[in-house]
């Protein structure tokens, strides 16, 4: 088959799964996001050369015991006490737990950006593998979920905007980086990518915020202006820290020598290859939600 079509093919059905998944109900979004974990966390490991038996069972159960904890509390409550006849109260404070996971992963990612400007290594601890496992991978996709409730309630416009707002900043990075780079950003991690191309990025991400709140979110009246703000906002957060992700995914795959973290997506490569991005702005979005949240 054609590597264009093959691509394309690929890439129409993780959109299509991805929006479908989004969409039809918060269950099938926490399951999606939930199977992209474990892929992800399977690649990881093979890039990093760990075990992947208890990551995967850690993972998996760390995923959907803060998803029913976070956002199925009542439920929950409900479900044991049927289960062992009880009555008993169960009280999460959810805003602590999110400060510690929060705090949590905003300490790895700076260690990741460490990491990426720090030229000697070629070979990662590892004790530095599995916090990389917990704080880079395993957490970010806990704030995927998260940042979907925005303040209040799921709204799916929320994580499609997120994603949208990626893929206008990839595709216009790499457009203007192709149409008129000349200054190599981070040559020596990702040759391909320019300055030219990394600005164009943010700046196209921009309009797209701008779009996105104005004919998509569709705020009140009264509103429209805080909206505005606060999607180019995104979109700007996007613009710096996706690209960023992407240059520390492309770290790890060049200490490991291999092209793409995974396979599972023909001409696209790996879960990681798609979501280094996302996960790496995840938590940072839901800081500047949480900041929003606290100045209102």
């Amino acid at each position: 088959m054609n590597e264009t079509l093959k691509r394309s093919i690929s890439g129409a059905v993780y959109i299509i799964l991805l929006l479908a998944s989004i969409l039809f109900s918060t269950e099938s979004f926490f399951i999606l996001f939930g199977v992209f974990l474990v892929i992800a966390i399977y690649e990881f490991c093979n890039l990093t050369q760990v075990s992947k038996a208890l990551p995967l069972i850690a993972g998996s159960l760390l995923y959907c015991t803060i998803t029913l904890i976070s956002h199925y509390n009542k439920i929950t409550t409900e479900t044991i006490n049927q289960i062992f006849d009880t009555n008993i109260e169960i009280t999460v404070n959810i805003q602590q737990m999110n400060i510690v996971l929060l705090a949590t992963t905003l300490v790895v990612s700076i260690k990741c950006i460490l990491f990426l400007f720090y030229d000697n290594i070629q070979k990662i601890s590892t004790s530095s593998k599995y916090l990389y496992l917990f704080g880079y991978i395993i957490l970010p996709f806990v704030f995927i979920t998260k940042i979907s409730f925005g303040i209040k309630d799921y709204n799916p416009k929320i994580i499609i905007g997120l994603f949208l707002l990626i893929w206008t900043n990839d595709t216009f990075a790499y457009i203007v980086g192709k149409s008129i780079g000349k200054n190599k950003l981070f040559e020596r991690i990702s040759p391909k990518k320019t300055i030219e191309g990394f600005v164009g990025g943010i700046l196209f991400a921009v309009l797209a915020g701008y779009l996105i709140s104005k004919y998509y979110i569709k705020a009140k009246p009264e509103f429209s202006q805080q909206s505005i703000l606060i999607w180019t906002s995104i979109a700007t957060i996007v613009g710096i820290f996706g690209t960023i992700g992407d240059l520390i995914e492309s770290k790890f795959k060049r200490i490991a020598g291999v092209k793409d973290s995974g396979n599972i997506m023909p001409g696209h490569g790996g879960v990681l290859d798609r979501l280094d991005s996302v996960i790496f702005v995840a938590p940072i979005i839901f800081l500047f939600y949480q900041i929003l949240n606290y100045v209102s």
